[in-house]
């Protein structure tokens, strides 16, 4: 005889995890969590839902997208929420790209004082003043803070 899985409301879980019962309804047409339905028709969550909700958590705090965190969870085998070993390898992939943010947010803190990062060189010298606008032979937007590598500024006079 198969035994029964212990199956937790909506309400619960929303409980369980302090995210709001519209947020795990919004996960789930994420394709993030996948609740079964009981007789009734109500959303019935396994336990180890609570983990994967609290995986979307931490992950949404570390500033990634419910794309991104779903890229992750759809790696994993027969959509099974994340263990310790699978969080290890997660991790990894997420410490590139944080590190890779501390480098732009600490470059945009470095130039954040001197210069708006529009390519003007200077409050003021604003594009009135640099009709030519060299800056924009490196793209469009903000160069000077959007370039991993610092750009050769031009001096105006």
């Amino acid at each position: 005889m198969k035994k029964a899985k212990k199956v937790i409301s909506i309400g619960k879980i929303a409980k369980r995890t302090g995210v709001a019962v519209s947020a795990i309804r919004f996960y789930e047409e994420a394709g993030l969590v996948t609740p079964e339905r009981n007789k009734s028709g109500q959303r019935v969550f396994e336990s180890s839902d609570i983990r994967r909700i609290s995986f979307i958590i931490i992950a949404q705090k570390l500033g990634f997208s419910l794309k991104q965190i779903k890229a992750q969870m759809d790696i994993l085998p027969d959509g099974r929420t994340p263990s310790l070993k699978d969080w290890e390898k997660i991790s990894q992939s997420f410490s590139i790209d944080i590190e890779d943010r501390i480098l732009a947010l600490t470059r945009l803190k470095e130039k954040l004082t001197g210069c708006m990062g529009c390519g003007c060189l200077s409050l003021s010298h604003c594009a009135l003043y640099n009709t030519d606008d060299m800056a924009a032979q490196s793209g469009t937007g903000p160069r000077y803070l959007l370039q991993k590598k610092q750009a050769k500024q031009i001096k105006v006079d």
